[in-house]
């Protein structure tokens, strides 16, 4: 398995995996596949294209996207020193195999290394017991609960919020 930034022509690639994971489990994602499924690929490579405050990492075997995970840092001076991991999704075929933890270890790596943060929150859907186990298995803590974070249909989906402290604050 390869790791890297994604780029813009990985526009397709990713536009297919993203619109796959947001069908597929639409509860996982804050955004849905109506949204996404209308951007033209032009809006998505542009999403893609390396900035000093975002990337999306992408997990590859060969040249097949198996899965992805989005890293940001906040813009804010003050906020500065915190980052977040978003839209973490592995292919069906190729869970189970290590790709998603790869790619969390890879961006808190990235975070920490390359961009100087001292910690990276997320937000993890309460009923994926199989991702907050990875979150905690990395390093993660839970800071709070979000109730009715998300709505999906009918249903109504509740979010733990999660922090890894890349390195300790001081006063």
């Amino acid at each position: 398995m390869t790791l890297r930034a994604l780029e813009a022509t990985d526009a397709a690639a990713f536009q297919a995996l993203r619109l796959q994971g947001l069908l597929a489990h639409p509860e996982a994602f804050a955004s849905s596949w109506e949204e996404e499924s209308a951007q033209p690929l032009e809006q998505v490579a542009a999403r893609l294209a390396p900035r000093p405050d975002g990337l999306v990492f992408g997990a590859f075997q060969g040249d097949t996207l198996l899965g992805v995970a989005g890293l940001a840092r906040e813009g804010l001076r003050k906020l500065a020193h915190k980052g977040w991991i978003w839209g973490v999704y592995v292919a069906p075929p190729a869970r189970r195999q290590g790709g998603a933890e790869a790619l969390l270890r890879h961006a808190l790596d990235h975070a920490r290394d390359a961009w100087g943060l001292r910690q990276v929150n997320l937000g993890g859907n309460t009923r994926n017991a199989a991702a907050h186990a990875l979150y905690l298995k990395l390093g993660f803590e839970s800071f709070g609960l979000e109730r009715g974070f998300l709505r999906v249909g009918d249903a109504w989906h509740d979010e733990h919020q999660m922090v890894r402290h890349l390195t300790e604050p001081t006063a």
